[in-house]
């Protein structure tokens, strides 16, 4: 077991200190791409795979500039317009999958055979200062409404590779390489919030056409922004108005409810009590865990197994798979973290086999969201289709 201890000031706040242990049994090297972008490889504790990689061999242009983002002084939110992502490959055959290991035929962005590997974007909607003097500065300059405002879309965007099958999702995942994932985020969490100029980390997994996926090579994706979310700092304030124990009540409260889904020893799955979508489901540690550096290693090997069976019920409401976002909200760099809880929201747009939920007028425009199904309905569906799913596709 290793454990590093760091303190950070350079993130808009004072330093807090931290500490990660990692997991001695998944092994971590890192290499670059050939025009300069980070890729990191994550070998299962099972591995069969040897430690050199091959170099990636590729002749590519130079890094694009970084995106610019907009304030809508409405809201006071920063709007970051990454035109690069135009060009981005769209749902390509299997023989051209960009997150493949690469062949003759197929020169990807990743050079060799992998387990999980972590890389660049190479169209990121926020990325490094090249040449730009643009940067925020600071958590005041990004709070101050004023009227045409831009800055420099600092910060970090990952691809995480699951996997080089190119087809699946995690839920398709064995336990040990979903516990290799896990300790990808963990350990992408805490180097990232490191990073001078991130305020906030953001692992998250879209899986489907119907939400707007443009791979099907199972991956997900890691965002680093340069401020507070919206939806972050709108938690902030109900912690405000609450009180600092929001997330240990709620716990407290969904764990004696009818909407429980899985609990473990360390975790405990449960459709909320006011859930907007048709399927939503939330999971939460049983003690306060800020984020993914947080969390220890048998949280962690607890969590593979729990994930793994929530997502397969979840694929087993009906008789193909099931889209949806599964993010996992965790503190901030540097506010917030004695009080915000890591968090994992799934959430998904299918109401009936064959019906997707839209957001219309009223959420769209308002966000003031009607539910299609009441969550105590839901929240049985969900027990039922986990049982299924664990007769038929045991963890």
């Amino acid at each position: 077991m290793s454990t590093t201890s760091t303190t950070d000031d350079t993130a808009g706040g004072p330093g807090i200190p931290r500490a990660f242990v990692s997991d001695p049994s998944i092994r971590v090297h890192g290499d670059t791409l050939a025009d300069g972008r980070e890729l990191i490889y994550f070998d299962d504790a099972d591995t069969t795979l040897g430690t050199e990689r091959k170099a990636d061999a590729r002749a590519l242009d130079p890094r694009p500039a970084t995106a610019s983002m907009r304030q809508d002084p409405l809201t006071g939110e920063w709007v970051s317009i990454a035109a690069a992502r135009q060009n981005r490959v769209f749902l390509p055959p299997a023989e051209l999958d960009p997150l493949a290991p690469a062949s003759a035929t197929n020169p990807s962005e990743i050079p060799d055979i992998y387990d999980v590997a972590v890389f660049e974007n190479r169209s990121p909607s926020f990325g490094p200062l090249l040449e730009d003097d643009n940067a925020p500065r600071g958590g005041d300059d990004l709070t101050r409404i004023e009227l045409g405002r831009t800055r420099t879309s600092v910060g970090r965007c990952e691809v995480v590779c699951f996997s080089p099958a190119s087809t699946g999702s995690f839920g398709s995942l064995n336990r040990s390489r979903a516990r290799t994932v896990i300790e990808a985020w963990a350990q992408r969490t805490d180097a990232l919030s490191h990073k001078p100029g991130i305020a906030q980390v953001f692992p998250f997994e879209n899986r489907g056409v119907e939400i707007g996926v443009t791979l099907h090579h199972p991956h997900g994706q890691i965002y680093s922004y340069p401020y507070v979310t919206p939806r972050t700092t709108r938690l902030l304030e109900s912690i405000e108005s609450y009180g600092p124990t929001l997330f240990a009540d709620i716990l407290e409260r969904e764990q004696n409810d009818e909407r429980v889904i899985l609990r473990g020893e360390h975790w405990t799955a449960y459709v909320p009590f006011a859930a907007r979508w048709p399927i939503e489901v939330h999971m939460l540690p049983h003690r306060h865990v800020p984020d993914f550096a947080g969390t220890t290693l048998e949280e962690r090997d607890e969590l593979a197994g729990l994930y793994l069976r929530l997502l397969r019920g979840i694929d087993a409401l009906y008789d193909t798979p099931t889209p949806y976002i599964a993010a996992w909200h965790q503190a901030p760099v540097n506010v917030g973290r004695d009080d915000i809880r890591l968090m994992l929201q799934i959430t998904s747009p299918r109401r009936a086999a064959d019906k997707l939920k839209y957001l219309a007028g009223s959420e769209a425009a308002m966000g003031a969201w009607i539910g299609d199904v009441p969550p105590e309905q839901s929240a049985q569906r969900l027990r039922d289709a986990v049982a299924k799913a664990d007769q038929e596709n045991p963890v």
